[in-house]
């Protein structure tokens, strides 16, 4: 019986679609880093700007913001963050956090999370970044 029911999840398994993350590339003067999306709606609208340059600067030595070529849907936010993740203050703000943290009412809605090292934008002063859809 144990078995049968082995056989019978593995099968369910191989049977369910894969779900494939979505993958950006963000490029600025000092490196490029990739970044793995969030599976909610405003990720996948900021998937379809792509591609876009966009001027940001530092914010209390904690992280880069920047305003997006167009607004974004509103997701689930919530207060606390961490180093590398993208979010979303407001609805057209968009921010890298290169350190941990946390984020005053109503929170930050989250767009994903950076796979390379947030370190990057751990400068002073403003930077312009080219986001695109990773190949």
């Amino acid at each position: 019986m144990r078995l049968l029911l082995g056989v019978l999840l593995v099968a369910q398994g191989l049977a369910l679609p894969a779900l494939a993350q979505e993958r950006i590339t963000i490029t600025a003067p000092w490196g490029q880093v990739s970044a793995e999306l969030a599976d909610n709606a405003a990720a996948r609208l900021l998937l379809q700007m792509l591609p876009f340059t966009i001027e940001m600067r530092d914010h209390l030595r904690q992280e880069k913001t920047g305003d997006l070529p167009s607004p974004l849907p509103a997701a689930p936010r919530q207060r606390d963050f961490s180093t590398g993740m993208l979010g979303l203050w407001g609805p057209d703000h968009f921010v890298i956090y290169y350190r941990d943290g946390r984020v005053p009412d109503p929170g930050i809605a989250i767009l994903g999370r950076l796979t390379g090292d947030a370190a990057i934008f751990e400068r002073p002063g403003p930077v312009s970044v080219r986001v695109e859809r990773a190949p």
